[in-house]
C-alpha cells in the first residue's frame, strides 16, 4: 500500500484517493485526482450519454424565449378546442405536437417546461447542499453532543419518505414555486449531511491528519484545508444524483397542485395534471410531458452514476 501523503497545493485528493504521484513510464507526471476523473469520465460512453442528455435539457432551457414558437402563458389556439375534441399533432397548421385544453401550443410548453424544471432542480438542489453541508461540517469538525444531536435530527428527517416530507412543507408553506424549491431542497438537506459527515469522519483517521496535527495547526485550519476538500467528493456525486430526484419531486408536486400559478402556466408536472381528464382522447398531452421528465432524470442519473464510477479509488487504473 502506498503512503497516504497531504493533499497536494491545488486542492487535489490524489493521494488520499491512492494515485501514484510518481512519474509515469512515459516520463511524464500524472495529473492530480480531479485530472484523472475528468479522464476517465472521457472514456465513459455512460457519461457522455448522460451529458449530451443534460446539454440538451440545459440548453433547451437556456434558450426557450427563442425556441419556443409562443409565449409561455399564450393561448393561439383557444377558440378552436372544443370540449370533445383535441387537435393533435399535426392536425392543426402551425402546431407540430397539437394543442391543449386551455388552446396553448404543446411543443411551446414543453420547452417552457424545461425551463421551470431546470430552476426548480438546481435551486431546491443548492439548498439541500448548502444546508446539509452546514450540518455535516459541524458534525463532522465538533463530534461529541454536537454530533449527537445533529445526527438525531437527521435520523428523524430520513425517517419520513423524502417525498411525503417535500408535501408537507410545501403544503405548509403555500401552493407557489418558491415552497416547492423549499421544500425539495429541505427534504434533500439529511443525504448531504450524513454524507459529508461520513467522508469527514473518515478523512479525520488518515495519516495526512495526524501529520497536521503535529504540526500544530488548528482543528478549523485542518477541517477547512484538508478535511473538507478531500471529502467533498461523495456530496458532488449525490448533488449530481439529487438533480434527477429534483426534476422528478418538481413534477410530483406540481401533479398533486402544490406548484401555485395558473393551471394553463407551462410545467411538466401540471401538464400531467389536466392531461388526465382526456388520456382517453388525447394520449399524447401524457406521454410528451411524462417522457420530457423520463428522458431528463435519465440524463442526470447516468452523469451521476458515471462521476461514481470515476472517483472511486476501488476502480482507479482500470
Amino acid at each position: 500500500m502506498s503512503a497516504v501523503l497531504p493533499p497536494a497545493a491545488d486542492g487535489s485528493a490524489a493521494s488520499q484517493a491512492g494515485v501514484d504521484l510518481a512519474p509515469a513510464a512515459g516520463g511524464a507526471p500524472r495529473g492530480g485526482f480531479w485530472h484523472d476523473v475528468f479522464r476517465r469520465l472521457r472514456r465513459n460512453p455512460t457519461a457522455w450519454i448522460g451529458a449530451v442528455i443534460v446539454l440538451l435539457f440545459v440548453l433547451v432551457s437556456l434558450l426557450a424565449p427563442l425556441l419556443a414558437p409562443y409565449a409561455e402563458t399564450a393561448l393561439p389556439g383557444a377558440r378552436q378546442i372544443t370540449p370533445t375534441s383535441i387537435p393533435g399533432p399535426g392536425e392543426v397548421d402551425g402546431f407540430p405536437l397539437g394543442l391543449d385544453r386551455f388552446g396553448g401550443d404543446v411543443l411551446s410548453k414543453l420547452i417552457w417546461g424545461a425551463q421551470s424544471s431546470l430552476l426548480i432542480g438546481v435551486v431546491s438542489t443548492a439548498y439541500g447542499l448548502i444546508g446539509g453541508m452546514l450540518l455535516g461540517l459541524i458534525a463532522g469538525t465538533f463530534g461529541g453532543w454536537v454530533d449527537n444531536l445533529i445526527m438525531r435530527l437527521v435520523d428523524i428527517l430520513l425517517s419520513v419518505p423524502s417525498l411525503l416530507l417535500a408535501v408537507s412543507i410545501a403544503a405548509i408553506l403555500g401552493q407557489n414555486q418558491n415552497s416547492v424549491m423549499i421544500a425539495i431542497g429541505v427534504a434533500q438537506v439529511p443525504i448531504f449531511a450524513r454524507l459529508l459527515r461520513a467522508s469527514m469522519l473518515q478523512q479525520r483517521s488518515a495519516d495526512y491528519v495526524l501529520s497536521a496535527q503535529t504540526l500544530g495547526l488548528g482543528r478549523g485550519r485542518i477541517t477547512m484545508s484538508h478535511v473538507l476538500p478531500n471529502a467533498v467528493g461523495p456530496v458532488i456525486v449525490q448533488g449530481t444524483l439529487s438533480l434527477a430526484t429534483a426534476v422528478i419531486d418538481a413534477a410530483a408536486l406540481s401533479f398533486l397542485g402544490l406548484g401555485g400559478g395558473r393551471p394553463e402556466t407551462a410545467e411538466w408536472g401540471r401538464m400531467l395534471t389536466y392531461a388526465q381528464a382526456e388520456l382517453a382522447i388525447a394520449p399524447w398531452l401524457a406521454f410528451l410531458p411524462g417522457i420530457c421528465i423520463a428522458v431528463t432524470a435519465l440524463g442526470f442519473t447516468l452523469l451521476g452514476e458515471a462521476l461514481r464510477e470515476a472517483m472511486d479509488p476501488r476502480t482507479r487504473g482500470r
